[in-house]
């Protein structure tokens, strides 16, 4: 007999694993370009320059599809978690969830608060001293966590992509003689 409802189950728990995944992905690139592209080149402008696209940086990021990604991805993680308990894989994707949980973390605590300390009128070569070094440390940790988190996740899709397979019938075997002949004669 087949259990449908657990088939459609597995279904949604898949389909939430992979958005998670996804969200995960697309979070890590962008921690990635950040501390590979823009924040290089960003390194190489005068301080005013420099605060004011990150300034613009900040209040472009915040919309509706940033937003819903870098949210989504902690979210969903922890209800892909919650739904492999005792399935294959279930420990990557908890593995998954709180690598992502602690780069959400970082941002809300590390580069948030020095987002928010930039807006704040002041010298820009002030503004910048205080922010530059710790913003971009703090990127590179919730880059490489993000990424860390993408790959567990990834790792629970493929484990529970692996199920165990059918038991064959077995099928009675024909003796065979001393030093392998078919033949139990030996000829």
């Amino acid at each position: 007999m087949t259990d449908i409802n657990g088939e459609r189950r597995a279904r949604a728990a898949g389909g939430v694993l992979v958005a998670a995944t996804v969200a995960a992905g697309l979070m890590a690139g962008a921690f990635y370009v950040f501390a590979c592209a823009v924040m290089p080149a960003l390194a190489r402008s005068g301080d005013r320059v420099y605060v004011d696209v990150m300034r613009d940086i900040n209040d472009v990021i915040q919309n509706p599809v940033f937003l819903l990604v870098f949210m989504g991805a902690l979210a969903l993680a922890a209800l892909a978690g919650w739904q492999s308990r005792g399935l294959p894989g279930s420990r990557w994707i908890w593995a998954g969830a709180a690598a992502y949980a602690l780069a959400f973390l970082v941002t809300v605590v590390g580069n948030v608060p020095l987002n928010d300390a930039l807006a704040r009128p002041g010298d820009p070569a002030a503004l910048r001293e205080r922010f530059e070094d710790p913003w971009v440390a703090w990127n590179v940790v919730r880059a490489v966590l993000s990424t860390l988190a993408t790959a567990c996740l990834a790792a629970g899709l493929t484990a529970r992509g692996r199920r165990p397979a059918r038991s064959a019938p077995r099928t009675p075997q024909r003796p065979t003689a001393p030093h392998g002949s078919p033949h139990p004669t030996g000829h």
